[in-house]
């Protein structure tokens, strides 16, 4: 039997389901049947599905911004530079359940407009911006000159890094990534 709460039995399995099967293929009676909960347990906790979407991007943003960060100041403790970046995006994009950034996924599927609820695109934005701060903060740290302007150009790499790597799984990505990342590293250092 299970030790985790009907909420994180849901949420566990929303979050695999999603990201393996993408947000509208991905229906409440299979997140039900999978979780082991009764209908009403799923409604109580999440009253709509896009309540659940909305949890599993938060969860989704604090794990993987955790695991990003933790990778990148460890690599930066060994090679202080930019492309360290790439190192960490390539050790994500070899892991075997790997389906690219669950945020780009989410806009994708909901198209280019506003999706039926808004929150779920402000989570995507929001994300993507604190991605581009803590690049912002390495970058400063790194002593690079305009750090601000270093990150937005560096997220342009590692946005397409983790495109590309989604839609062709050529590992010669994260070399690419590599030699952009510390191409604008040595333009930037002053």
């Amino acid at each position: 039997m299970s030790t985790l709460s009907a909420r994180d039995r849901i949420l566990d399995t929303a979050a695999r389901l999603f990201y393996r099967q993408g947000y509208r293929a991905t229906g409440i009676d299979r997140i039900i049947a999978e979780s082991g909960v009764a209908k009403m347990s799923l409604y109580r906790h999440f009253p709509s599905k896009n309540d659940l979407i909305f949890e599993y991007l938060q969860r989704r943003h604090d794990q993987w911004m955790a695991w990003f960060e933790t990778g990148v100041r460890g690599r930066l403790a060994e090679t202080a530079n930019l492309d360290v970046i790439a190192d960490t995006l390539g050790e994500w994009f070899g892991t075997e359940d790997f389906r690219g950034c669950a945020f780009i996924n989410m806009v994708a599927e909901t198209g280019s407009g506003a999706p039926d609820d808004p929150r779920l695109m402000a989570q995507a934005v929001s994300h993507k911006a604190a991605l581009e701060d803590f690049v912002a903060a390495i970058a400063a740290e790194l002593g690079l000159a305009d750090p601000a302007a270093v990150a937005a150009e560096a997220i342009l790499c590692i946005e397409g890094m983790i495109v590309r790597a989604q839609t062709t799984h050529d590992t010669t990505i994260v070399d690419a990534g590599r030699r952009t990342l510390a191409r604008l590293h040595a333009a930037c250092a002053a």
